[in-house]
């Protein structure tokens, strides 16, 4: 059946573009309705090559998840922004890695959080609840009910802070959840650079206005300051194509004009 066939969850509009189904059709993800699949082939007319870039945060994401469970010992993820279950996703890395390590996805659409929900199948070690990265209080008092905070965690911020505007103060909402950490923990964060073309910005951030989530692009300056009082782990800010990867993902810099870079921060 298609997915515009399919009955949507209860609260989901169909009829207009959403961010999370858009970057899953990128992903080649069947979790999308044909209103997604207009907004998002506007952008691949723009840029063709955006798929790379999504498969290649993608594959940043399950690099960085990877590390912190095997090289740094990291059993508890708090993944903020986690948009529709897709290929190796968090759990099924740390799992992998670390049986028993507990993770906590949050996102505010609630066809995320029914596609999750509905993937997990009440596995004890794993939740997933509705939440908004504008409200960092409200997301940290629901994960503590499996999360242990006097721990550390690493908290996953992947293509998401981009969607919160400058006026929405990104920059204290990070802060309040590098607080939340003790030492130890770690700071996960890819964002879109402020690196492409006038042209391909221009669609991305129309397409992603018209599904509600207006993105906002930022300097490799702006996007370190998040990592204010951690250290970041090498090889630092970084395309997340080239971040810790055995060998580049489809693409280089030069040939997609999207540019998405992540790093990794600890706290000391």
């Amino acid at each position: 059946m298609a997915p515009e066939e399919r009955p949507a969850p209860t609260g989901v509009d169909t009829t207009i573009p959403n961010g999370a189904r858009i970057y899953d059709y990128m992903l080649g993800g069947k979790d999308n309705y044909a209103v997604d699949r207009e907004a998002a082939e506007r952008m691949l007319a723009a840029n063709p090559l955006a798929p790379l870039t999504a498969r290649a945060n993608r594959d940043f994401l399950g690099r960085a998840v990877r590390f912190l469970a095997e090289e740094r010992g990291i059993r508890q993820f708090l993944d903020i922004g986690t948009g529709l279950p897709t290929r190796q996703n968090v759990h099924e890395v740390a799992h992998e890695c670390a049986p028993g390590s507990r993770v906590v996805y949050v996102d505010y659409d609630p066809l995320v959080v029914a596609h999750g929900q509905a993937l997990l199948g009440g596995a004890p070690e794993v939740a997933v609840i509705q939440g908004d990265l504008r409200d960092p209080e409200a997301i940290l008092a629901d994960a503590a009910k499996l999360i242990d905070f006097d721990e550390p965690v690493a908290v996953l911020l992947v293509a998401v802070l981009h969607f919160i505007s400058d006026d929405e103060g990104p920059g204290a909402i990070v802060e309040r959840l590098r607080d939340a950490m003790v030492p130890g923990g770690h700071l996960v964060v890819s964002h879109t650079a402020l690196e492409s073309t006038t042209e391909v910005m221009a669609t991305a951030q129309q397409g992603f206005r018209m599904a509600g989530a207006p993105l906002t692009p930022r300097t490799r300056a702006a996007i370190g300051g998040f990592f204010s009082g951690l250290e970041l782990v090498e090889p630092g800010l970084a395309n997340v194509r080239e971040w810790r990867a055995a060998e580049p993902s489809a693409g280089t810099a030069a040939s997609t004009p999207w540019t998405i870079v992540g790093g990794v921060g600890r706290k000391p």
